[in-house]
This record gives structure tokens, C-alpha cells and sequence, in this order.
């Protein structure tokens, strides 16, 4: 089976001796799911319940989690429980039929976003809306081609599989697409940062003209999560100035990074100082339940509107719909921006402390809660090997963190927003224990 950068960083590999019951699930689980599926940790964690930041394993055991942002909120939080189990019980059907509750909430939604910004179509999940997306931009611009960065991930439906590389195995870039490399903060200046990125971006609208795609659109997960998590401001808007100009159109993928979790703003093409075309958001939105979302200027959305009956059965429902709106409330109510950017900010320096007196850290980056930690070699080169026992042996200390980039050697740190000082007490701790007996 082909290695994927995304799913095989930081997998169970069968080889990896386990208890009798554990062995027994996974093999239930292989024969009737397949091997596509992965599963995290050289030991799998069974996790039968979850509260705020805590989860919970089969034999009680409690876990920090410090990488889930689909419960955005928090696991199980009490408001989205109360509001989703409301309307459950009252009714569910779908955009067919007329119902205040989608409308209310795509208000509420796009008042977060720029006036240009005007409508919104919804779906179940962040692949289904980036194909949306694609779909929207190519009508829009009469062209294909579309521009990524080199270990992107927006999806996995076919048309998103294509522009994913950091998929791998068997999948393969489609031939209308360009990859640049990401914003390297660590291994580039900050005042060359913007420019190379626009540079990259520039050669890449030159092929794509030449080989006669024309420029669709650019598309990024605006804190370039899956290829390092890059959190450097300035570097989109050079890039998208010359993307309009070739045609082409931006597409702000804010699965990640969006409603709150930079701590800056609601959005994360906020930071950057930048009015996307198109806007794509998902996981968080519901705190876990299956909604998505695509927002559009009106006059790039028009074409397909106009051209394109669009119906999804589940996206925008009345019960996802409730959820996302409780998710707004909590949001607001407990000023989860306000502490993304306050607790990220305090893990964000602790960590660095730590980082001081361990050479093999090489950069400690982010925004909010969305922070990236660089595990080198003595030599100073990507370690994919350390960061990974460095996972395992947080996971063993029962803190759940992942890894992405290039290399599989970033520390993805990504908690629930709900994420308290005392949290940060207790993931530094162990932290510092893992370095300690690690390196």
C-alpha cells in the first residue's frame, strides 16, 4: 500500500504488538471497513466518551486532547447537545422545504465575514464544499487550472483528491493543477516570504496559460496546516493580486483555521488582509456533526446559480443547522476567540521556553490555537522519525497531539477551543517530561 503523508505519518502499523482485545477490534474493523482506513498511535486509543477537552477511554482512563478542532467547542458541549436534540426532536427534513432556521443562521454567518461576501450554500462535509468551490470558479472563469501548495489537502472526492497531494499513495495531482511550495517561515526571512510565494504563484499562472488550463482559482487553507502550518500574514495577498489579474479567482479553504481558531479573527483570510472569492468551511462548524459551508461574492456565484440546480439531501438540515448555530452562540457567549488568542499565546510562549533548552526543536510557530512545533535532526534537517516518537510517547502520557508537513515532523497542536490555562499546565508537563526522555 502507498504511503500518504496525511493519513500514514502518524498510523498504527499492524507490526506494532497489542493486546488480545485491541488486536480483535482492529481486526473486525479491517475486515469490514478495508485497509483504507488508518488509525492514530502505534497504540490505538478506544475512546468511548468525551466532555470539553477530556476524552475518555474504554477503561476509563482520561486523555487530554490537544488536536481536535471538529469539536470546536468542546467534546459534548452542552448547548450544541441541548439545541441539536431540540430540533431533533421536533423536526428534520431538508432545503426544499421553507424553514426559518437556515435562513436565520446564514445571516448570522455571513455578518462574520466581509460585505462582499453576500451568499452561501451548504453541504455536509469540507470535501464536498471544496468541490463546490471548484466547480463554482471553473463556470465563473471559463478556465481549469487550478494553483495549491506542494502538501495541500482539501478534500477527498474525486475533483479534491486531485488537488491533494498530501494524499499520496495511488492518487495522483491532476494535469490542470500546479503546486507551489508553502510560506517556509522557518527556513525563509520573514521580508522574503511574501515575495517568493508570489514569484511561485506567478510561475505557476505562466505554465498554466502555456499549457493552455488558463487560471481558475488559488486555493489554500489559509494557515497552511497540512504543509507545515504557516502562520505569516503577509504572504496571500501579493499572490491573489495576481491571480485576479490572470483571471483566475481566491478560494479561502477555512476548514482548519477558520471560526475562531487563530484567535485574531473569526477567519483566518482575515489576518491576511484579504477578501476571498469563495470561502469553504466545515468540521467545526457543527462541533462535530456533518455541516458545511460554501460563501461567495453574488457575481462569481452567479453564473453556476443561474446555470446549476444545486441540491444537497443532508447539507444545511434543520438539525446541522441548529448545531452550527449553538456553535455560534458558544462562540460569542464564552469569547472563545478572546481565549484562542490569550491560552494560544500562553502555550505558544511556554512552548518556546521549552524549545530554548532542546536543540532538536527547531521552530515553535502559529496563530490561536493552531500552533506547529519543528522537531530536527542534530544536523538540523526535518526529523519525521523523532516527531513521530514524540506523538506516540505524548499519547502514552495520554495527550493526543498529530504531526503534518513536507517531512511528517511538525507537531500539530490544534485543542478544542476551550482549552484553559490548566490545560496548558498539563501539556507543557508532559511535554517537557517527552523531551526529557526523548533527546
Amino acid at each position: 500500500m502507498g504511503f500518504s503523508n496525511i493519513m500514514d505519518s502518524n498510523s498504527y502499523s499492524p507490526d506494532q504488538p497489542l493486546d488480545p482485545a485491541t488486536e480483535s477490534l482492529i481486526a473486525a474493523r479491517e475486515r469490514m471497513l478495508g485497509r483504507s482506513y488508518r488509525l492514530f498511535y502505534e497504540r490505538p486509543v478506544h475512546l468511548v466518551r468525551g466532555v470539553g477537552t477530556r476524552l475518555y477511554d474504554a477503561d476509563g482512563a482520561c486523555y487530554l486532547d490537544a488536536y481536535n478542532n471538529v469539536a470546536s467547542v468542546g467534546h459534548c458541549h452542552p448547548h450544541v447537545v441541548e439545541s441539536v436534540g431540540r430540533q431533533l426532536a421536533t423536526l428534520n427534513t431538508h432545503t426544499r422545504y421553507l424553514h426559518n432556521g437556515i435562513v436565520d443562521y446564514s445571516e448570522r454567518l455571513l455578518a462574520t465575514m466581509p460585505d462582499e461576501i453576500g451568499q452561501v450554500m451548504y453541504a455536509c462535509t469540507g470535501s464536498e464544499v471544496n468541490d463546490l468551490a471548484l466547480r463554482v470558479a471553473e463556470t465563473h472563469t471559463g478556465a481549469t487550472g487550478v494553483i495549491i501548495t506542494t502538501d495541500a489537502y482539501h478534500g477527498n472526492t474525486a475533483a479534491v483528491t486531485a488537488i491533494s497531494p498530501s494524499i499520496g499513495g495511488a492518487t495522483s495531482m491532476g494535469p490542470h493543477v500546479r503546486a507551489v511550495p508553502p510560506p517556509d517561515s522557518y527556513r525563509t526571512a520573514t521580508e522574503e516570504l511574501a515575495g517568493r510565494f508570489a514569484t511561485d504563484v506567478g510561475a505557476a499562472i505562466e505554465d498554466l496559460q502555456a499549457a493552455g488550463n488558463g487560471v481558475s482559482c488559488l486555493i489554500v487553507d489559509t494557515i497552511f496546516s497540512s504543509d507545515g502550518i504557516y502562520a505569516d500574514p503577509s504572504v496571500l495577498a501579493p499572490a491573489v493580486e495576481l491571480v485576479r489579474r490572470a483571471g483566475g479567482v481566491f478560494i479561502a479553504d477555512e476548514v482548519q483555521p477558520g471560526f475562531a481558531r487563530t484567535g485574531a479573527a473569526m477567519w483566518g483570510f482575515l489576518r491576511h488582509g484579504v477578501v476571498p472569492d469563495l470561502v469553504t468551511m466545515g468540521k467545526p462548524m457543527g462541533n462535530g456533526l456533518p455541516i458545511a459551508a460554501m460563501a461567495a461574492r453574488s457575481e462569481v456565484l452567479e453564473a453556476f446559480a443561474n446555470g446549476v440546480p444545486y441540491f444537497n439531501t443532508f447539507g444545511g438540515n434543520p438539525v446541522t443547522v441548529a448545531a452550527a448555530a449553538a456553535v455560534l452562540d458558544v462562540l460569542e457567549d464564552e469569547k472563545l476567540l478572546v481565549n484562542a488568542a490569550e491560552v494560544g499565546g500562553q502555550l505558544r510562549d511556554d512552548l518556546a521556553a521549552l524549545a530554548g533548552d532542546h536543540p532538536r526543536i527547531g521552530d515553535v510557530r502559529g496563530a490561536g490555537l493552531y500552533i506547529g512545533v519543528e522537531i530536527i535532526s542534530d544536523t538540523g534537517e526535518p526529523d519525521r522519525a523523532a516527531a513521530r516518537a514524540v506523538v506516540n510517547a505524548m499519547r502514552e502520557r495520554r495527550v493526543l497531539i498529530s504531526v503534518c508537513g513536507h517531512d511528517g515532523n511538525v507537531l500539530k497542536i490544534r485543542p478544542p477551543l476551550v482549552f484553559s490555562d490548566s490545560d496548558v499546565d498539563w501539556f507543557c508537563t508532559e511535554f517537557a517530561a517527552v523531551l526529557a526522555s526523548s533527546f
